[in-house]
């Protein structure tokens, strides 16, 4: 069975209006000058699916809320920080599908204040119509989550649990699909990409891609991703372990073993949304040579990775590498104030 043919079996609810495009980042290309050993570069823009404010989490939803539909769920539970870009997508696919949605946010990040608290991702999720239940530091989030499951079941409702960041086995399938729209549009571009680059946060999106690529029969650790959550040891140990449940979903042999998934912890900084120098100036070289934004926890911090690369030669001359942009940009409202240093300011 080709994995094509797998994927259509699967329970699924259309939230993407078709494949995302792949543009070369040219001005980037010029701006790295000699340095880039003539490495072209290229972005998914994964960041311009409509619903929401777009991003790679609406990939993992389309099989979690196909998966929730097939168990008659009325209600949509889902967990994550407090900017969390899986939750701000998870209500508004859910005010998109007529269903309830309650978010069970927690305090992830060492960072409050108006601009953190009530900014960014969490002003949309309220936008969105979810009830949010945000909890106070030391307030576990799956057990509270456990809690509404079972008080909405005593209530007479049917609730579905999407876990952090939508990382299941099937969220992961939001990105196995991915792989093989990439190689159809390599295809089609007549490119043969040496590396697909990704953050790793909750380990989804690259243990899907991994999946995809195993299924395809194609190298899997042509998917690079830069750990922006955890250390690079644990970060390895959950993409396979979730990669492989994805093959198993999909009927294929779960074989992968760590050997198979290319990571990087250099980018991680002190820690999960702590903003690093590398990510701020990857993040301000994205936006002021090509005026697309990158955001503060994910995709910063792998563009500065993949930076890095191409610094240190990591690529031949002349390969084709591509970047991933995941979205998340509301999370840049929630981190102003790493962007807007006094060298920045307008007059007074």
């Amino acid at each position: 069975m080709s994995l094509s043919q797998a994927l259509s079996l699967m329970p699924r609810r259309a939230l993407l209006e078709g494949p995302t495009p792949i543009q070369r980042l040219y001005r980037i290309e010029e701006a790295l000058g000699s340095s880039s050993n003539g490495v072209r570069i290229y972005a998914k823009r994964d960041d311009l699916m409509s619903l929401g404010g777009g991003g790679n989490k609406l990939r993992k939803l389309e099989f979690l809320l196909g998966d929730a539909a097939g168990a008659g769920a009325d209600t949509i539970i889902a967990t994550g920080g407090r900017q969390s870009n899986f939750t701000r997508l998870a209500a508004a696919a859910t005010a998109r599908l007529g269903l309830a949605c309650e978010l069970v946010l927690a305090p992830l990040v060492p960072r409050g204040g108006d601009e953190y608290d009530r900014n960014g991702n969490i002003l949309l999720d309220d936008l969105f119509g979810a009830r949010i239940h945000d909890l106070p530091a030391g307030v576990n989030p799956t057990r509270f989550a456990e809690e509404r499951f079972e008080k909405l079941r005593q209530a007479g409702h049917s609730a579905y649990m999407a876990t952090l960041g939508g990382s299941s086995a099937v969220g992961s399938l939001g990105y196995a699909a991915c792989a093989l729209e990439i190689e159809t549009q390599s295809n089609d571009l007549d490119i043969d990409f040496a590396e697909v680059v990704v953050p790793n946060g909750s380990s989804g999106t690259q243990a899907g891609l991994v999946a995809g690529y195993r299924a395809l029969g194609l190298d899997t650790t042509r998917v690079r991703s830069h750990s922006v959550l955890a250390p690079a040891a644990s970060a390895i140990s959950t993409t396979v372990e979730r990669a492989n449940a994805a093959l198993s979903l999909l009927g294929f042999e779960a074989s992968l073993s760590s050997n198979d998934v290319n990571l990087s912890g250099d980018q991680l900084g002190p820690g999960y949304g702590i903003s690093t120098s590398a990510m701020v100036e990857a993040v301000r070289l994205m936006a002021t040579r090509e005026g697309l934004l990158l955001d503060p926890v994910y995709g910063g911090k792998a563009f500065a990775g993949l930076l890095a690369d191409i610094s240190a030669g990591r690529y031949a001359a002349g390969d084709d590498v591509l970047f991933i942009m995941t979205g998340g940009t509301p999370g840049l409202y929630a981190y102003a104030t790493d962007f807007l240093g006094a060298a920045h300011q307008g007059p007074t």
